[in-house]
């Protein structure tokens, strides 16, 4: 079977997806990419609302030595502007412009717990050492997308020598697996300190990865015109090249029998591959197992009651704004992807024994007692702000600016408010508090300068994306992942019991990211590719 002959459909256009379909579509395979939304891009997207555009999911992207040669690697020119970060800790901010910058959060650190002193230093040792690290693990480009038969000068004088380095830091990675929470407990018997280091990160994050973040905050680029700007551009080559998008498309039944899936209108969509690059809980919940080959039933119950016993990570509450005041202003205190956090207290409890407790007896407990822990949670926390007008002044009204207001926020909890009966007014509660708690800190009277906001839930993310819990970067590290964990075994991710099924995205790979999505989604179209080589 030729490549124009074979039909590949792939289901979910985020950036997963948009990359295999790239991939395939410039081979010139007959490909089908199916979306449910009205537009491509999942969690990577942008909105313009009264003349301010917003960011959904991811405030920056990180490069990682992936992005910049992969949209060269598909002759894809966009526009791609530094996105330094901030951190800020009560009324003390720091930029973070290099890995120097290390050194100003450690006398931030010292500043605020000045009798730990001795702890930090031990911490930011270990840090500069994964900082090393990291820059071995993204410090080339990723040489999937470079053209290495053209380039054999880089092959023999850097590539060669670097895999060795990163053959090394792989094996090192593997051993750092161990909670950020837990780690930073056998370094410091303060509380807050390893609170206010570690609530930057989705619970229970590998600690490699947590304390790895100091180079990504350096790594981070910003599309003009808004993150959404990346998934469109990968759509326009797709149609380019001759790929068909069908949006506000849901697959409701896979028959890998038939090779066939159905959506909600009935349509039916026939395949030869079949690349899954949405949530992976709905596919084994959709997927017909009749006619199937008898030795692929159980591994596919297997691996269906496997996911169906796991849970999407951290989600995020977010509040968009739109201030009557000048980006200069907010220039003036932080760059435009800025962290803060309004108490050195640290969260503490607050969003473990308290939350639990909170979520395990809901019906018995009084709404202003659920106010409270609000209020508590807003004060501790951290927030994550993003300020789009700060990376392209165009996205936002002259003299005015927008700000995307996140933190951590419990599925399970916005999920009992719903059910409840009181979702929209818990929602005005939680924007008063985030506004209160920023008017009370580091943006005195906002408040007054309020245009406009509106805000999202782990709700909203769960139902427009569809992913389990409202999961931003798939599965749950408060238990075992479910899915390839290990750099080393990354092809593997894709693999399905599934006949002629490979999947791709968030969900496959963790920890999950847009970069290694945009990898599954690459490795998927060369398995394909590669397959109709060889005849298959």
């Amino acid at each position: 079977m030729n490549d124009k002959e074979r039909k590949i459909v792939i289901v979910g256009a985020g950036i997963s997806g948009l990359t295999a379909a790239a991939y395939l579509s410039r081979k010139g395979c007959n490909v089908l990419l199916i979306e449910k939304n009205d537009k491509c891009g999942g969690l990577l997207n942008s909105f313009k609302r009264q003349g301010f555009v917003f960011d959904v999911g991811a405030r920056s992207i990180e490069n990682s030595g992936v992005i910049r040669p992969m949209l060269r690697n598909l002759g894809i020119e966009l526009e791609l502007f530094e996105s330094p970060v901030s951190i800020g800790i009560e009324d003390k901010i720091i930029n973070i412009l290099s890995g120097e910058q290390l050194s100003d959060y450690k006398e931030l650190l010292e500043y605020l717990y000045p009798d730990s002193k001795k702890d930090i230093d031990k911490i930011i040792r270990f840090i500069e050492r994964i900082l090393k690290d990291m820059k071995v693990l993204y410090g080339i480009d990723n040489p999937f997308f470079l053209n290495l038969k053209n380039n054999r000068l880089f092959l023999i004088k850097e590539l060669l020598p670097w895999f060795l380095r990163f053959v090394f830091v792989i094996r090192r990675i593997n051993r750092m697996q161990e909670p950020v929470e837990s780690f930073l407990e056998k370094m410091s018997s303060n509380a807050s300190l390893i609170d206010i280091i570690s609530q930057h990160f989705f619970k229970n994050t590998p600690v490699f990865f947590a304390l790895g973040y100091f180079y990504v905050y350096i790594d981070y680029l910003y599309p003009k015109g808004g993150t959404g700007q990346l998934p469109k551009a990968i759509e326009q080559k797709i149609v380019e090249w001759g790929g068909k998008i069908l949006t506000e498309t849901e697959i409701t039944k896979v028959v890998p029998s038939e090779k066939e899936l159905y959506d909600a209108n009935g349509d039916v969509y026939s395949y030869d591959n079949l690349i899954w690059s949405a949530d992976l809980k709905t596919l084994y919940n959709i997927l017909e197992t009749a006619n199937l080959n008898s030795n692929n039933v159980p591994k596919i119950l297997e691996q269906k009651e496997e996911f169906q016993s796991k849970r999407g990570g951290d989600s995020v509450f977010s509040v968009m704004i739109g201030v009557d005041e000048p980006p200069e202003k907010f220039k003036s205190i932080s760059n435009g992807h800025f962290f803060y956090t309004p108490s050195k207290k640290g969260l503490g409890e607050t969003h473990r024994s308290r939350l639990k407790s909170l979520i395990e007896n809901f019906e018995r407990i009084p709404k202003e007692e659920v106010l409270e822990w609000v209020d508590d949670y807003c004060r501790l926390t951290t927030y994550e702000i993003s300020i789009p007008a700060l990376r392209d002044p165009s996205l936002a009204p002259k003299g005015k600016t927008g700000l995307i207001v996140s933190f951590l926020f419990e599925y399970d909890l916005i999920k009992k408010v719903e059910e409840a009966g009181w979702y929209e007014e818990f929602k005005k509660e939680v924007e008063n508090r985030i506004l209160k708690t920023l008017d009370n800190s580091i943006y005195p009277r906002i408040e007054e300068k309020i245009l406009f906001r509106f805000s999202s839930t782990p709700l909203t993310i769960s139902k427009m994306a569809g992913t389990s819990e409202g999961g931003i970067v798939g599965w749950s590290y408060e238990t075992s992942v479910p899915v390839v964990n290990n750099l080393r075994k990354m092809p593997d991710s894709i693999k399905t019991p599934i006949p002629d099924a490979l999947q791709t995205g968030q969900w496959v790979y963790s920890p999950a990211g847009i970069p290694t999505a945009v990898l599954t989604g690459w490795l998927a179209a060369r398995s394909i590719m590669e397959n109709s080589h060889s005849g298959s």
